[in-house]
C-alpha cells in the first residue's frame, strides 16, 4: 500500500482553512457586502492560493450560510435573512445555555474571575468604539463556559453557527445597544458565584436572545 503523503495533505488543509478564515472574516466585517459576487480569480490573487482551496472554503461557507452559489453562474455573499438568522440565534442560545449547564457545577472562582476580566475588556472596547476588540473579549467571556463544559461537540457546532451572528453582533457592538451586554455578563457571573444555577442559565440564554437586530436587520 502506498504511504500517504501526510505533509502534502497537511499543507493543503492549512491552505483551505486559511482561505476559509480570510473569506469568512471579510464577510463578517463587511469587506464583502451582502449580495457581492465572489470571483475565484480575484480571491486567488488576494489570498495567493490556487482555486482548489478557495472552492473548498466557499463550499464550507455555503454550508454555514454565509455564501450562496448559483450553479453555472456565480457565488455570492449571502444576503441578510432575518428569519434564518433568528433560527441560528435560537440554536446558539440553546447551546450556550447547555454549555453553562454542564460547566456551572464545577466552575472555579479563577474561571469566574477570568469571565469578569473579559467583560471589563469588553466594556473598555465598547467605550473605545473598537468593535474587533469587543468581539474578541465577548468570545473570551463565553468561551470559558464552553471550555469548562467538556463537550467538544458544542464548541464544534458553535464554530459553524457563530459567524452567521457575527454580522449582527458587529452592528450591535458599534451602536449604543451593545452596552446592554455588559450588565448581562455581570449578571451571569454574579449568579454563578452565588451558586444560583437556574438564574445563571436564564441570564446566559437571555444574553444570546437579546441581539436586537436579528428581527429587523437594521442598526436602529
Amino acid at each position: 500500500m502506498p504511504v500517504p503523503e501526510k505533509n502534502a495533505v497537511h499543507k493543503r488543509s492549512l491552505l483551505r482553512d486559511d482561505a476559509y478564515t480570510s473569506i469568512r472574516d471579510a464577510i463578517v466585517n463587511g469587506t464583502f457586502a451582502p449580495g457581492e459576487r465572489l470571483r475565484d480569480t480575484e480571491l486567488e490573487k488576494w489570498l495567493g492560493v490556487s482555486r482548489t482551496p478557495i472552492r473548498e472554503a466557499l463550499l464550507r461557507l455555503e454550508r454555514g450560510g454565509l455564501v450562496v452559489s448559483q450553479p453555472g453562474k456565480a457565488t455570492l455573499v449571502a444576503p441578510y435573512d432575518p428569519a434564518s438568522t433568528h433560527g441560528v440565534q435560537q440554536v446558539t442560545a440553546a447551546l450556550h445555555e447547555l454549555a453553562a449547564r454542564l460547566a456551572l457545577p464545577t466552575v472555579t472562582e479563577e474561571q469566574l474571575t477570568a469571565m469578569a476580566d473579559a467583560n471589563k475588556r469588553f466594556a473598555d472596547a465598547l467605550d473605545a468604539e473598537d468593535v474587533d476588540a469587543a468581539l474578541d473579549a465577548d468570545d473570551e467571556f463565553h468561551d470559558i463556559f464552553i471550555s469548562a463544559s467538556g463537550n467538544e461537540t458544542i464548541a464544534h457546532v458553535l464554530g459553524q453557527l457563530t459567524p452567521v451572528l457575527r454580522r449582527v453582533e458587529r452592528m450591535r457592538f458599534s451602536s449604543h445597544s451593545g452596552r446592554e451586554s455588559v450588565p448581562q455578563h455581570e449578571s451571569i457571573v454574579r449568579h454563578a458565584r452565588n451558586g444560583e444555577i437556574d438564574e445563571a442559565l436564564i441570564a446566559v440564554r437571555e444574553n444570546w436572545l437579546s441581539l436586537p437586530h436579528v428581527a429587523s436587520g437594521t442598526n436602529d
